[in-house]
């Protein structure tokens, strides 16, 4: 069942009813100022930090869902109705939702009054911008009441939820003509304030929620709405607000509009008050001359939308399969860019308080832009690798605003180390910038400790070589990428955190899925050390490498797959000699990904047991069988009921791996069968069992022992983002960035037809590429031509510095 459909041309979904299993929800924000938005206009805004600098309350988990957002009360008589049909649910005659990139647009109609409400975040401003215009549809004369509503949030969003004997004695504002000014706290350590204003004299206004709502009212039936008039309210503690009422008047077929802006503004410590307790409001007028017109409006919308045409130019496909094309041309490559702004820190699902940026969260999500923004990637780098200890372990998470290490969560995710190796070779792959290895990046943000990126890198990798188990094995310590894996956690108690309970480090407990991250990055890491010249350690690494390689085939192969771990007591984990968790995905698609056993066999049988054993029809569980009692030597991957997240849940992060790893091994069509089946746009039509959007990638789906079988959860914020895209661009459609040039080497399905094309902007040159596959090989490059001149040996395009176009044919086979 759908609720809506996909505008290719656009680049839009179109909800056509507000009523979705969830709200389907999109982001506006590209640099500092992010919002999010759902289909009925519910959540919040913030500036770079969702706990530290939030606008706009938001209540998780509330009753009926998703209630709080930048709504808009309509008062037409004795009818009240929301153009985003929420918070009052009147029954519209007409909805539409249209999320976009960076944008959405609400158009819904009542009685014949039509409300139109875009709202979107400018590319260079500190705001939102809501533009609501109303058109009257009848023949006779319109006259309504229309009431704005935000709650400000008392900026730490943490604080803002618990500390009420304090907070609710803080709250200040300041209100002159049309606009409201959030001062809570600016008198004493703060010099930001946030101001919600509208571009119309005003017929009133309030800003105390109290006085707003009434008592024991919700937003659902506002005192003030209800009476049709504000009470001018002035808040003093308690629940600040901000509300404008404008009464209009719509002649037959008129068109009226409104701009209301939220927007966030600093002073200079020193020029913060105009008079004894008075803002200085340069900053906020200034920001507010730039949206009084709908001129200002559509030009700055339009900059948005050549903002994102540039963005999205950079990798697309026209194939046969529209469903591909328009994942990879628009969908999958917006959620890469929204990924890189949050990490896992502001969603539905995540509340923006707890988590920060991730470690390796932000190493692999650079994955998936660092062809979009290649300069934002090196300065995020740079950030993450501050994180780093002098030992090569890293925070496991930082705070966007202030890039400092969360102690709360603390180190000994031992996976950690080897993804900045990933992503720093990805950067350079892309753009050749070597120079980013000479960078001086400090240990834990101390700059008297700053060396050489590159010396980061090889704490990195030592890091692994000087932490292995009996078996040769890298020591998993708190966890590797399953953070559910907890093999030194040993917790018997209620509410202790897996993640940083018990030791982090233990000497038996090892990972078979970082011996494969090993084998693949350090393969890389040695050809950048060759690549600018350090011969000597690209054999030390390679020679490491191997013994790795070596290792995960003697004591990291069960028979039929590859073990997942050795835990505390030295037993293995996912291996047919255990009860339950005989097998795990993430070390089939991540060893052969890095190559181990692909010339032995041993590959070839791994993902044949993947196939055989983890399949479903809506993806690849993570395990099986599932756990069906705790097991305390293995942690929290046990405590969840069998189905769901790590308990044999279908993690759609780590599907892409098998799918990358069925491209290793040349089998075209069952790697695009994988990529299908978590696809958003290819299972569209199952909406009401999927539940979550269906333009974005989720974390997880209910697997096929769970009771709600396909339904996902945490939509938006997830690895799946990236790893999916360097699935379909670079294993699937083939195209790869090298350190001397363009690979260019699909693995595809019969389905994909005998030609498709695509164009790659890479480095200074844009690359016209033209695949025919009249033999519908699944893999397999017979020649490739670039620019007339036949290449052979190669699937590489050789990169030409200061060229700036390439017409290449690749013919398979």
């Amino acid at each position: 069942m759908k609720f809506g459909f996909f505008d290719d041309p656009n680049r839009e979904y179109v909800i056509t009813t507000p009523k979705t299993p969830l709200p389907w929800i999109n982001y506006l924000g590209s640099t500092a100022f992010f919002s999010l938005i759902s289909n009925t206009c519910g959540g919040y805004s913030f500036y770079k930090d969702a706990k530290l600098l939030r606008l706009t309350r938001y209540r998780y988990n509330n009753i009926p869902n998703d209630e709080g957002g930048r709504y808009y009360y309509i008062k037409e008589g004795d009818t009240v109705w929301n153009p985003g049909w929420m918070p009052v649910k009147t029954e519209l005659d007409s909805y539409e939702c249209r999320h976009g990139m960076g944008y959405s647009r609400f158009t819904s109609v009542k009685n014949g009054l039509e409300a139109s409400l875009l709202a979107f975040v400018p590319l260079n401003d500190n705001c939102e911008v809501n533009q609501i215009k109303f058109t009257n549809k009848t023949s006779e004369k319109k006259s309504f009441t229309l009431f704005s509503y935000i709650e400000f949030c008392l900026w730490n969003a943490m604080d803002d939820m618990t500390n009420y004997q304090r907070n609710l004695n803080t709250g200040e504002v300041e209100v002159i003509g049309s606009a409201i000014y959030h001062k809570t706290e600016y008198r004493e350590r703060r010099n930001h304030f946030a101001v919600y204003s509208v571009n119309t004299p005003v017929d009133g206004f309030d800003t105390s929620r109290d006085e707003f709502l009434g008592a024991y009212r919700g937003v659902t039936d506002p005192q003030v709405v209800e009476e049709g008039k504000s009470h001018d309210s002035i808040t003093s503690g308690w629940y600040p607000i901000g509300s404008h009422q404008i009464n209009v008047e719509l002649e037959p077929g008129e068109t009226k509009s409104f701009i209301f802006v939220l927007g966030y503004c600093e002073n200079p410590k020193d020029e913060k008050f105009t008079a004894p307790n008075v803002i200085n409001k340069k900053p906020a007028d200034e920001l507010l001359a730039k949206y009084q017109t709908d001129e200002q409006v559509d030009a700055a919308l339009a900059a948005l939308k050549a903002n994102w045409e540039d963005l999205l130019s950079k990798f697309t496909v026209k194939s046969d399969e529209e469903k591909l094309d328009r994942m990879v041309n628009i969908w999958n490559q917006y959620q890469c860019m929204v990924t890189f702004n949050m990490s896992r820190s502001a969603s539905y699902y995540e509340s923006g308080i707890g988590r920060g940026m991730g470690f390796r969260d932000s190493c692999q999500d650079l994955l998936g832009f660092v062809h979009l923004i290649p300069e934002r990637a090196r300065e995020r780098i740079i950030d993450i690798a501050s994180t780093q200890f002098p030992d090569g372990s890293a925070y496991h998470q930082y705070q966007p605003l202030t890039k400092k290490g969360n102690a709360d969560i603390g180190s000994g995710f031992n996976d950690d180390p080897m993804w900045l190796v990933a992503c720093v070779s990805a950067y350079i792959r892309e753009t050749g910038d070597t120079t980013i290895l000479d960078e001086m990046v400090p240990f834990d943000n101390d700059e008297s400790t700053a060396v050489p990126l590159l010396e980061h890198l090889k704490r990195s990798f030592d890091y692994i070589v000087n932490h292995k188990g009996p078996h040769k094995l890298p020591l998993i310590g708190r966890a590797d990428w399953n953070d559910c894996l907890n093999l030194n956690c040993f917790s018997e108690q209620p509410g202790e955190s897996f993640q940083t309970f018990g030791p982090s480090e233990g000497p038996v407990a090892e990972s078979v899925f970082i011996a494969g991250m090993f084998v693949k990055y350090g393969k890389e890491y040695a050809d950048l050390c060759e690549f600018i010249g350090k011969q000597d350690e690209a054999d030390r690494a390679r020679s490491e490498v191997s013994a790795m390689n070596d290792a995960i085939l003697k004591d990291g192969w069960d028979g039929d797959w590859f073990v997942r771990a050795y835990d505390a007591y030295g037993h293995k984990v996912g291996s047919k000699e255990c009860e339950e968790g005989q097998i795990y995905i993430e070390p089939q698609g991540f060893c052969v990904l890095a190559g181990v056993g692909v010339e032995s066999g041993e590959a070839k049988k791994a993902l044949d047991s993947v196939k055989e054993k983890l399949d479903s029809k809506y993806g690849i569980v993570l395990l099986q069988p599932p756990y069906t009692k705790y097991h305390v030597e293995l942690g929290e991957i046990s405590s969840y009921p069998p189905g769901y997240k790590e308990n044999a849940g279908i993690f759609c992060h780590n599907n892409p791996w098998v799918s990358c790893a069925e491209t290793v091994i040349g089998r075209g069509n069952r790697a695009f069968e994988i990529y299908r089946k978590t696809c958003p746009a290819y299972i569209e039509d199952i909406s009401e069992i999927h539940c979550t959007e269906p333009y974005v990638y989720s974390q997880m789906i209910a697997g096929k022992d769970a009771h709600f079988f396909g339904q996902a959860k945490n939509s938006w914020l997830t690895g799946t983002a990236a790893w999916t895209f360097v699935n379909v661009s670079q294993y699937i459609l083939g195209v790869v960035p090298t350190l001397k040039g363009l690979s260019i080497d699909p693995c595809i399905p019969a389905e994909m037809g005998t030609k498709f094309t695509m164009t790659r902007k890479y480095r200074e040159g844009v690359y016209n590429i033209t695949v025919e596959n009249d033999n519908k090989v699944e893999k397999g490059v017979a020649k490739l031509i670039v620019d007339g001149k036949e290449l052979t040996g190669t699937t590489v395009v050789p990169y030409e510095k200061g060229k700036t176009e390439y017409n290449v044919t690749v013919v398979m086979g």
